[in-house]
């Protein structure tokens, strides 16, 4: 890892002099073309088999996909064979076209044409190699004898699509890729591609896909962005022909590299599901397509239940899909910090209060929802996490709606269980958590019996107007109490100072209705100021507010208790 500069070639630069694409945006899908099922289908350590692929076929045409690249029939008869499938079968749609791949040589572009025979619509898409290594060390040709490649294999196919089209009437297309792109020389670049559109007859009618595939990605986003622009301001009869990206992921910016290729000019992106393919993969059009529906513009893809695709994807390519994979991974939509789970469910609360029409909440770009995703496992809990997380996590499962100052010490409660634990929590675990302190707590001081009566006139009912008597136990022994006071709670007090609580102060109370109906419930949360001077917390639910507020101020003395002990 030492003195890189003894060892690599810094990318050159593309001589722009005004680069137009920093000020256009992304207003309209491009044409999508997936090639899953050649270039992921090659770098898989199983590839799939035949009812895979038919699998993975349907999947893609499911989600709207108009141009596949099916195989490489010319290079084995498992690649052959799908093509055939699909074809004699009657298992592609009118609308959809098929894209073979092949390299510029004779023999293997005439038994690709043998191998599309019967089919409605076809790309055939041919390239060479361009790239200054790929001319030293591979082919050993100049610039010249790397052209005439291309020219005579466009000839060659240029001939058999008339004589397909005068005998079937076929529609054919053509794809031109210059393979290694991003490290051939831009000019040259250039004119490979013109003279390839030159000998296929390209014009504004009829135009011709040239790809220009990032093979190994080089160079910084800005800099593929930079090729592209040149490009396209420099080929001849530019209204001749579809500018197409292939983006890779070499550098881990195959996603930024099609976003500013587009915004360069680029009218088709070539990639595939969950960026699967060679080494580090090909761009991942999901990504981009959602990204595009985040920024309010339609990607003519639907992936409306985006873990359905992924299902299929794991199964037929044997690969699986990080957790952090943007939009399907299984904690794209998590938050373990406490910052972030206050802001989501502040968010959430703020939808719903005001009726906005448009998605806005924090941390999350994407409803979750559009893509057949969950709200529940949004907020994940562990030892990183805040009062906020475990509170909403709480509120979904069981409508318990903690009031905010309630909330540090029962996130206080989550984050020593999760640190015990060792792993993040789960909602069952948090309920549970909440019951055991608060909801069933089993403590010094017990509710036997309890009564509310106005006090006669000579009881001095103007101070004290509330008459409370009942039965508390006391580690099991009951008591007989009376106390009275200004109101029920005030009486309480008053009637528990009679077993010797004291030294507590009443600070505030909330209170909801849980269920509804002639059995409802109400739940209260009860807040004191203990003798000590610090603050602590009990529940209780009943049906009666009154009662649940008693067994609310129990609640939290007895929890006071605990913590003496």
């Amino acid at each position: 890892m030492k003195a890189p500069a003894k060892k690599y070639i810094p990318f050159a630069q593309i001589p722009l002099e005004h680069r137009d694409w920093p000020d256009h945006i992304i207003d309209k899908a491009p044409v999508w073309c997936s090639v899953d099922l050649r270039d992921g289908n090659q770098a898989l350590v199983t590839p799939m088999q035949l009812h895979e692929k038919l699998r993975m076929f349907r999947t893609l045409i499911d989600i709207g996909f108009k141009e596949i690249e099916i195989g490489f029939p010319s290079a084995s008869e498992t690649e052959y064979e799908i093509i055939r499938t699909l074809i004699e079968q009657d298992l592609v749609p009118d609308d959809v076209t098929l894209q073979v791949l092949v390299q510029a040589r004779p023999e293997l572009i005439k038994k690709t044409f043998e191998s599309v025979k019967g089919a409605k619509n076809v790309i055939i898409h041919f390239y060479n190699s361009t790239s200054t290594l790929q001319r030293k060390i591979v082919f050993q040709k100049d610039m010249d004898g790397i052209v005439d490649i291309a020219v005579q294999g466009a000839k060659l196919i240029r001939q058999l699509t008339e004589e397909e089209i005068a005998r079937s009437g076929m529609n054919i297309r053509y794809e031109y890729s210059p393979e290694s792109y991003t490290g051939t020389e831009q000019d040259f670049a250039v004119r490979i591609c013109h003279e390839v559109m030159e000998a296929l007859g390209a014009t504004k009618e009829n135009p011709v896909i040239i790809n220009l595939p990032a093979t190994v990605e080089m160079c910084t986003p800005n800099t593929y962005a930079d090729q592209i622009e040149y490009f396209i301001k420099h080929l001849p009869n530019r209204e001749a022909a579809i500018i197409s990206l292939h983006p890779h992921n070499d550098r881990g910016t195959g996603v930024a590299c099609a976003e500013l290729g587009l915004l360069a000019g680029a009218e088709r992106i070539e990639g595939c599901l969950f960026g699967n393919g060679e080494r580090t993969g090909n761009l991942d059009i999901v990504t981009v397509a959602l990204n595009m529906y985040t920024q309010g513009v339609d990607p003519k893809l639907d992936f409306h239940d985006i873990l359905s695709v992924g299902k299929v994807y794991e199964e037929c390519t044997k690969m699986e899909i990080p957790p952090r994979q943007p939009y399907v991974g299984q904690l794209a939509f998590t938050a373990f910090s406490g910052s972030h789970q206050d802001a989501i469910k502040k968010g959430f609360d703020y939808m719903k209060n005001t009726g906005t029409e448009y998605w806005e909440v924090p941390y999350l770009p994407i409803n979750p929802e559009d893509i057949n995703r969950q709200y529940d496992p949004i907020i994940r809990i562990n030892s990183q996490s805040g009062k906020g997380g475990a509170a909403y996590v709480l509120e979904q499962a069981k409508g318990y709606r903690m009031p905010k100052s309630m909330q540090p010490e029962f996130g206080d409660i989550v984050k020593a269980a999760a640190d015990a634990y060792g792993d993040e929590l789960n909602e069952v675990q948090i309920v549970s958590l909440f019951n055991k302190e608060f909801v069933d707590l089993k403590g010094k001081y017990e509710l036997v019996e309890r009564h509310f009566h106005q006090a006669k006139q000579s009881e001095d009912a103007q101070e004290n107007p509330t008459v409370f008597t009942g039965v508390i136990a006391v580690d099991g022994q009951k008591t007989d109490v009376i106390g009275r006071g200004n109101g029920p709670i005030d009486a309480f007090f008053n009637a528990l100072s009679k077993v010797g609580v004291t030294g507590y102060k009443f600070i505030n109370y909330d209170e909801h209705a849980i269920s509804v109906g002639s059995n409802a419930k109400a739940i209260c949360y009860i807040e004191l100021q203990k003798p000590d001077g610090n603050h602590i917390f009990g529940v209780g639910i009943h049906s009666g507010i009154v009662v649940a507020s008693l067994l609310g101020i129990l609640c939290a003395i007895n929890r006071a208790e605990k913590q003496k002990a």
